[in-house]
C-alpha cells in the first residue's frame, strides 16, 4: 500500500491493512518519514509493516534552518508562526523535492516485490501505476474522494481528471467510499461500478465516561457536543461556533487539527464562549474512541461546498454511531440515507445556522430525546462497522490476484 502521509491517524488505511494482514496477506504501508516524529521502519502489532521514505533529501537542512533564530517553532505560539512567502523559487524547489519523494517511493515499492500494490488517493496513484507498470503487479485503486470537485484542489481539477480518466481503467480493482461516489467513477471514466468500503470504525465497546470532562476541567453538568476531526475549510465549523453563542448550558468540544485551528480559536475568544467552546489537538486513533464515548451529543455540520462533501458520509457519522452519539448533522444524500434509516438523530440543512441551533438546543434540552437516538445508535452500531464490510475487501484481493478468475490481466 501506498499513502500520502505519515501514516500516523489514518483509520481508513490501517483498517484495510489490518484486514488484509490477518487473511494471510503480508502487508506494508509505504508512506512518509519526518524525523525525529515517525520511524523509517515499523511494525505494528498485527504484523502490518510500516517503510517511510523523507519528503525531500534537504528535510533535516530544511528544518534546522527553520528552527534557528528566536527559538524553533515548537517553542513559540503555533499561531505565531507564519509560513514563508510563496516565491518561484520555493515552488521549484518544493516541486523537485516532491518528485524526488515520488521516486524514492516507486524504487521503494519495487524493491520490495510485490504481488499487488495498492494506491490511496489520486496523490499517489501515478506513482502506484508507475511501480506497478515497473514490477509487472495488479493496481487497485481506493479512492478515499472525488478530487475534480473537492476543497483545496480547484487548481488541480483538470489534472486530475485527466489522470483518473488514464489510469482508472488500467486497475485491477477499485474502491470507494460511498454509493454516490462509485456512481461517479462508473459515470465519469467508464469503468465498472468500484466496490463500496464505508469508512465505519471497528465494533468496540466503550463506557461512557468522563474523558472529556476530566480533561478540560469541565466543572458544569452541562452536555457536551462534540465536532471530531480535521479542521478544514466547507466542514461548517466557524459557523458551528457561533451556534454554540446560542445554545447556553452546553459545551462544545472540538477533537482534531488543521487550516481552521488558528481562526476557530480566534472566533471563540471574539465571541466570549472560551469556558464553553474547548479544543482538544488530534489524539491518537487508538484512543479516540474514549473520547467520543464521553460526549453527548455528536454534530457533522459540513457544507455543500462541492461534489466531494454533496457525496460524503464522513469517518465522524460512523464514529459516533459506534460510541453511541446522537447525532446531528446535514442534510445531504449519504449522510441523510444512514441517518434516516436509523433514525440516529437530527437533519439539518448544510449552511443554516439557524437550523443548526435549532438542532442542538432541542436534544441539549430533550434528556429523553438524547436518549432514544443512543438507543437508535447502540443497534445501528451492530450493522455499520468494520467487520461487516470487510470481506467484500478479501474476495476482492481474491479476484484480483487470481487474474483468470476475473477475466483481467496486469497493466
Amino acid at each position: 500500500m501506498i499513502v500520502w502521509n505519515e501514516f500516523l491517524n489514518d483509520a481508513r488505511v490501517l483498517k484495510e491493512a489490518q484486514t488484509l494482514q490477518a487473511n494471510g496477506h503480508q502487508v506494508v504501508v509505504h508512506a512518509l518519514h519526518t524525523p525525529g516524529v515517525t520511524q523509517e521502519r515499523e511494525t505494528l502489532v498485527s504484523g502490518v509493516r510500516i517503510s517511510r521514505v523523507a519528503r525531500s533529501p534537504m528535510w533535516k537542512l530544511r528544518k534546522r534552518n527553520a528552527n534557528e533564530g528566536e527559538g524553533s517553532a515548537e517553542s513559540q505560539p503555533r499561531n505565531a508562526v507564519s509560513p514563508p512567502p510563496e516565491t518561484l523559487v520555493r515552488q521549484l524547489f518544493k516541486l523537485v523535492a516532491r518528485l524526488w519523494t515520488h521516486a524514492a517511493l516507486v524504487n521503494q515499492l519495487v524493491r520490495s516485490r510485490p504481488y499487488v500494490i495498492h494506491a490511496h488517493d489520486v496523490n499517489v496513484l501515478p506513482t502506484a501505476w508507475l511501480a506497478a507498470k515497473i514490477a509487472r503487479v495488479p493496481l487497485v485503486y481506493d479512492a478515499h474522494e472525488i478530487s475534480t470537485d473537492r476543497e483545496g484542489y480547484k487548481a488541480f481539477r483538470g489534472l486530475v481528471g485527466w489522470l483518473e480518466k488514464k489510469l482508472m481503467p488500467k486497475a485491477a480493482g477499485t474502491i470507494t467510499t460511498t454509493e454516490a461516489r462509485a456512481k461517479f467513477f462508473a459515470r465519469a471514466y467508464g469503468i465498472p461500478r468500484p466496490l463500496v468500503l464505508q469508512n465505519r470504525p471497528r465494533l468496540v465497546k466503550v463506557g461512557g465516561g468522563n474523558r472529556i470532562r476530566e480533561e478540560l476541567g469541565l466543572t458544569e453538568s452541562w452536555p457536551i457536543v462534540l465536532y471530531q476531526g480535521g479542521l478544514q475549510p466547507g466542514r461548517g465549523l466557524p459557523r458551528l461556533v457561533e451556534a454554540a453563542a446560542s445554545v447556553p448550558n452546553a459545551y462544545f468540544v472540538f477533537i482534531g487539527g488543521g487550516r481552521q485551528a488558528a481562526e476557530l480559536h480566534e472566533l471563540a475568544a471574539k465571541l466570549e464562549l472560551g469556558e464553553r467552546v474547548r479544543f482538544i489537538p488530534t489524539v491518537p486513533l487508538s484512543e479516540l474512541p474514549s473520547y467520543t464515548a464521553s460526549a453527548d451529543i455528536g454534530v457533522q455540520p459540513i457544507e455543500n461546498t462541492c461534489l466531494n462533501h454533496f457525496t460524503t458520509d464522513s469517518n465522524k457519522l460512523f464514529e459516533y454511531v459506534i460510541a453511541g452519539l446522537p447525532v446531528v448533522a446535514s442534510q445531504l444524500p449519504e449522510i441523510g440515507k444512514v441517518v434516516r434509516r436509523h433514525d440516529l438523530g437530527l437533519l439539518v440543512p448544510p449552511g443554516d445556522t439557524a437550523a443548526l441551533v435549532e438542532a442542538i438546543q432541542r436534544l441539549v434540552d430533550d434528556v429523553e430525546l438524547r436518549a432514544h437516538y443512543r438507543t437508535r445508535a447502540e443497534q445501528a452500531a451492530l450493522s455499520l462497522n468494520w467487520e461487516t464490510q470487510e470481506q467484500a475487501l478479501v474476495e476482492l484481493y481474491e479476484r484480483v490476484l487470481s487474474p483468470s478468475k476475473a477475466g483481467i490481466s496486469p497493466q
